[in-house]
């Protein structure tokens, strides 16, 4: 540690550290973070999901604000969030010294671009003339659209995933070239392709239920058996219908909460999710965006859903970009955890990425793994409560005092993408394939009861049912309640029966 410390004392900021560091900009941390050594070598740490490097004295890029910004494109990524709140401090000047100084440079045209898109303004500068366009993103270090669209004036294919009412990005981590080499929807069809459609048709009411039951209860809510089938009838309807915009996000709404909490707009409150942890004491763990911020994000979030539809960029970055895009904007008064997860199955199915009639239950693997699920979660919030200045009356209404909105326009994320695709593998290899296997077994069951004594299907399936929820035996008690007709050796044998079918699974599990 102490030679670590000696090391840092001979380092210099550089790239978006060094600017954070000199315009004392209050920002969410950018995943790279760079120094240039004074004398040393190359070096690399990682904590707490940011990467920090160490750069040979060559790599000092020079004093004045363009040398940082080229550096930080080049080496820290391209962070939107931390450039808007750049340029709102810097003078225009500043930057059309840069721009000048390097009139037909691909970081320069970049910047230019970028400073005209984060602010609005124009700068006194005439169009580039000849040369070639240039991405604005780097296609291997970002998930972009394609085909791009092509800006004139600097010469530049806008290949972002949004526009600039709405713009995350995702980056291509080696976790993420990972899960797409897996190939997820050839394994969903691997597992899906072992059972009959008759089975298949059968299993998918009760993957529906399962869906259902398990995003209510991410949120410890037990929903009526109105709202159970209202959400199910939705589900059944996530592969035909687009869903994502304003009237059918606001109709969603209404089905799926009670009556008297039906929003007929996006909210024109203050909204946060806390717990009270004493009179009159909340812990606030997530601060939406202001009210009057809401209609321009929620247009942009739309915008951005459509531009990513119609490009080749893949099922699940679309997905979670949305969903999760959704849920910190938190645009209506309740209701927005289970549209977040009914999106995801929305945007999946009429991607293409799930077999036709086939639906996952998602919800499952986030329910089972709780703390997974609240990290995708708190990976942008956790950056983001220290930067909101709020206060609450004695009513618990709260009003946010600082502009907050370019947090939640840009948004790195990488870490929700991560976590869905973690979600969805989960799912295909646990929830999915033990689902249909369980339903297989149980036909099997079934089958093989109905030779030893023929029984109603009623009878046939609460025998299975007291088996499964007492290690494959009947109890003493049951027995004598519900199969007193029953001789010993046929509940011996129908119990061996259900033992041989389900082998290999673990009783109790619902």
């Amino acid at each position: 540690m102490v030679e670590k410390d000696q090391d840092r004392s001979t380092c210099r900021l550089a790239g978006y550290a060094a600017l954070i560091d000199r315009y004392g900009l209050d920002v969410i941390p950018n995943w790279h973070r760079s120094l240039v050594t004074t004398s040393g070598i190359h070096r690399i740490d990682s904590s707490g999901g940011i990467v920090e490097e160490v750069y040979p004295p060559k790599y000092w890029p020079g004093d004045t604000l363009g040398d940082h910004l080229e550096f930080a494109l080049k080496y820290d990524g391209t962070n939107l969030a931390i450039l808007a709140s750049l340029f709102q401090e810097v003078g225009e000047e500043e930057i059309l010294e840069y721009v000048r100084s390097k009139p037909t440079g691909k970081y320069a045209r970049r910047l230019w671009y970028l400073y005209e898109f984060l602010t609005g303004k124009t700068l006194p500068l005439d169009d580039v003339k000849q040369g070639n366009y240039i991405d604005l993103l780097e296609p291997d270090e970002y998930y972009t659209i394609t085909p791009a669209r092509q800006v004139r004036r600097q010469r530049i294919n806008d290949n972002l995933l949004g526009d600039r009412r709405f713009c995350p990005t995702v980056r291509r981590t080696d976790t993420l070239r990972d899960f797409e080499a897996a190939d997820l929807p050839a394994r969903c069809r691997e597992v899906v392709s072992a059972y009959s459609p008759e089975l298949l048709r059968r299993a998918l009411g009760y993957l529906y239920s399962k869906e259902t039951k398990s995003s209510f209860e991410i949120e410890h809510i037990k929903p009526t058996s109105t709202r159970t089938e209202r959400f199910v009838t939705l589900l059944q309807l996530a592969e035909q219908e687009d869903f994502c915009e304003k009237s059918r996000l606001i109709e969603l709404q209404n089905r799926i909460v009670e009556p008297r909490f039906r929003d007929c707009d996006y909210r024109k409150s203050q909204n946060y999710v806390g717990e009270t942890v004493a009179w009159q004491r909340e812990r606030i763990h997530f601060v939406g965006p202001k009210p009057e911020d809401l209609a321009d994000l929620m247009d942009g979030l739309v915008a951005a859903h459509k531009r990513m539809e119609a490009s080749g960029v893949s099922a699940v970055i679309h997905a979670a970009v949305i969903a999760y895009g959704f849920v910190f904007l938190h645009p209506f008064e309740d209701g927005n955890g289970r549209i977040h997860r009914f999106l995801i199955h929305n945007i999946l199915a009429r991607r293409g990425f799930t077999p036709q009639r086939v639906m996952f239950p998602i919800s499952a693997s986030m329910l089972k793994n709780p703390a997974d699920y609240d990290a995708s979660l708190e990976a942008f919030s956790r950056h983001l409560m220290p930067l909101v200045e709020y206060s609450l009356d004695e009513e618990g209404h709260m009003i946010v005092h600082n502009d907050t909105v370019r947090w939640y326009r840009y948004i790195d994320m990488t870490p929700q993408v991560e976590a869905l695709f973690r979600f969805i593998k989960q799912t295909i290899d646990t929830e999915l394939a033990r689902e249909l296997e369980f339903l297989a077994n149980y036909d099997e069951t079934k089958r093989a009861i109905q030779e030893i004594v023929d029984m109603p299907d009623r009878k046939i399936d609460l025998f299975i049912r007291f088996c499964l929820q007492n290690n494959g035996r009947l109890s003493a008690r049951k027995s004598a309640s519900y199969f007193d007709f029953l001789s010993d050796e046929e509940i011996a044998r129908m119990e061996q029966a259900v033992l041989a079918a389900y082998e290999s699974t673990t009783f109790n599990d619902d």
